[in-house]
């Protein structure tokens, strides 16, 4: 017979936390009903993530957000910091909060906290908590796989309206509302792409590269639908496609402004585990009409932006000048001995030839003002005369000579396009 007083009240709440479960599981409810049932019957909050942090649904009342928040496990796009959170519990003001995974056959689903803000969690709901782990990992297996369904089926929709060929504008606007969009206005297209050197580095194995791109997609489908539940976002094999709109009445500016939000909050403070990945932004198309081509230039745009500017850039299609028209070029090789022919040893890919580049890269921006040059490279006035000395033996009268000047700009452009 048990006598102590905290563990008769704690197998009477794993009880009565059971047969919420049940209820919940026969019933068909959602990760929602779950964190209040375990809320309730344990008395604590309970905060639903993504494996990175991305709340998906929680019973928390102001006082609990606020205690997560000034022990900073909050960061500042709003995701949970599950990451700092101890299996076996972390402080959080008078009390304490611990983190479970979610897990089904092997796979990471998502982690379930559980915060008591007055006391420590008793060790008989730790494995409450964790059956309540067990039954979320059944809905969200099932969620997935349904969402998995559901998501491929409005990749390939929204494939067909970029390939032109979804039918007619009338059909496109109607097939598209029933998925809760509206493609009828005026939208910026961004297509993100992780980051392919961050995931190279860490060496995933087919089975977690594919997990990382099904919460990259997740993350922006979320922030996406947290801005404007209207907004079209969808993953494609290696890129993740969303279709930012502009305000009735506002101008571009707002658009990217727009689009720099959503960039931030699902990028968070890279903690969690994320990975970095890189966006590229399109000129806004003004309808239906114009998505083909807005798809394009936001390609364009994240495949260049990442070899110029490298990982973790954000690129618009109005930023990239010249390299536009570079890119138009099918074959890299032609670039490569385009650069080669007008710069010679400065194309070589070593150090010195790297920083006579930069330094005639400083002496072009300058307009082969001396002066300003070494200025902007700290170099000693006769220093940058020797340079421009030397790299006029090497490429010829670049100083005064427009017509090789701008061969030599452009064949700067080509080598930063091919890497």
């Amino acid at each position: 017979m048990i006598s102590d007083p905290d563990a008769v009240a704690a197998l009477e709440r794993a009880d009565a936390l059971h047969t919420a479960l049940s209820h919940i599981v026969l019933e068909g409810g959602d990760l929602a009903a779950i964190a209040e049932a375990v809320g309730d019957a344990l008395g604590c909050g309970v905060v639903f993530t993504s494996t990175d942090g991305r709340e998906r649904a929680a019973h928390l009342d102001e006082a609990q957000r606020e205690s997560l928040s000034a022990a900073d496990l909050w960061d500042q796009t709003g995701r949970l910091r599950v990451e700092r959170i101890d299996p076996d519990g972390t402080a959080v003001g008078g009390g304490e909060a611990l983190v479970r995974r979610v897990v089904a056959a092997g796979v990471d689903l998502a982690r379930l906290v559980a915060l008591r803000p007055d006391g420590r969690i008793h060790a008989s709901d730790v494995h409450a908590l964790e059956r309540a782990a067990i039954v979320a990992a059944l809905l969200v297996t099932r969620v997935e796989a349904i969402t998995a369904v559901e998501n491929k089926y409005r990749g390939d929709f929204l494939r067909d309206v970029f390939l032109g060929r979804a039918g007619e504008d009338d059909y496109v606007a109607e097939h598209a509302q029933a998925f809760g969009w509206q493609l009828g206005r005026p939208v910026v297209v961004v297509v993100a792409t992780l980051d392919p050197d961050a995931i190279a580095a860490l060496r995933p194995g087919p089975e977690e590269r594919r997990a990382w791109q099904d919460r990259f997609a997740h993350a922006w489908r979320q922030v996406a639908a947290a801005a404007d539940d209207s907004i079209a976002s969808v993953a494609f094999s290696r890129e993740v496609v969303t279709l930012v709109p502009l305000a009735p009445g506002s101008d571009v500016g707002a658009g990217h402004a727009a689009v720099d939000r959503i960039v931030e909050a699902v990028r968070g403070d890279r903690g969690g585990g994320r990975i970095a990945f890189s966006a590229g932004v399109s000129r806004v198309a003004e309808g239906l009409g114009e998505l083909p081509e807005a798809f394009r230039q936001a390609q364009r745009a994240v495949e260049i932006g990442r070899r110029v500017h490298g990982g973790g850039s954000v690129t618009r299609f109005d930023q990239l000048g010249l390299h536009r028209l570079l890119a138009l070029v099918p074959d890299g090789a032609e670039l490569t001995a385009f650069a080669a022919d007008v710069l010679g040893p400065l194309a070589e890919r070593t150090p010195e030839a790297a920083d006579l580049r930069e330094t005639l890269q400083v002496l072009l921006d300058t307009n082969f003002n001396v002066a300003e040059a070494a200025r902007a490279q700290f170099f000693h006035y006769n220093t940058m005369r020797y340079r421009v000395g030397k790299l006029q033996r090497i490429l010829g009268p670049v100083a005064t000579d427009p017509h090789l000047r701008l061969d030599v700009a452009v064949a700067l452009r080509a080598l930063e396009i091919v890497g």
